[in-house]
């Protein structure tokens, strides 16, 4: 069964995650490295843990979610996979970079792009793609169905949801993907998002001022 590791990382305070299983094999889920302290961090953890990264996904490409893209390419080769809708939000990562004083080195192209339904597997894990677009145009997250939790980007927050007034954003879309796509899991359910500590869905029914 899968398990998780958290780095926050970069100046938002991005949650880069691996995921991991008893085969060794592990997926890097929105690499946010900026820094080389940052970058150590997450080499450190899959070297002192024998594991093999296998796979490289985005839940959506906002500059703080794909810093890291380029360097988990050096490091193990891996390309990153996310929606084929996401594509326009990562081509504009380079020009908006600098404003932020961010040094981006810009990410691979994928080889292949995720549906909008489906999985995607490695170890013993096998991942269910859940579109969940309002955040940004094309927004995935990424149910383990056997271990009860959710890599979810940037969609459901402690308390929170994700902000929409960026370009391809909308409040209705993602609160209607949020109810229809995300509440339906067991209130178990653990939500793992991209910024900030680990929820439930649970407690997001009873407590999230948006979701009333």
């Amino acid at each position: 069964m899968a398990s998780v590791k958290v780095l926050p990382n970069n100046p938002f305070q991005e949650n880069t995650y691996i995921l991991y299983d008893e085969t060794g094999e592990c997926a890097i889920i929105d690499p946010g490295m900026e820094t080389a302290t940052e970058q150590n961090a997450v080499v450190n953890f899959i070297r002192d843990n024998n594991f093999k990264p296998v796979l490289l996904l985005n839940t959506h490409c906002h500059i703080d979610h794909v810093l890291g893209n380029k360097f988990v390419f050096d490091q193990y080769g891996l390309k990153p996979q996310f929606n084929k809708g996401e594509q326009a939000v990562l081509d504009a990562v380079i020009a908006y970079a600098p404003q932020f004083g961010i040094r981006y080195e810009p990410s691979p192209m994928p080889d292949e792009y995720l549906g909008e339904t489906g999985t995607i597997s490695f170890g013993n894990t096998t991942l269910n793609l859940i579109y969940a677009p309002g955040h940004s145009p094309a927004h995935l997250c990424f149910h383990d169905e056997e271990a009860n939790l959710v890599i979810g980007g940037d969609v459901l927050f402690r308390g929170s949801i994700g902000r929409t007034d960026l370009p391809g954003g909308s409040f209705e879309t993602l609160i209607k993907n949020i109810e229809e796509k995300l509440l339906i899991l067991p209130d178990s359910c653990t939500i793992y998002p991209g910024h900030g500590p680990e929820t439930t869905i649970g407690f997001e029914k009873q407590h999230n001022p948006f979701l009333t």
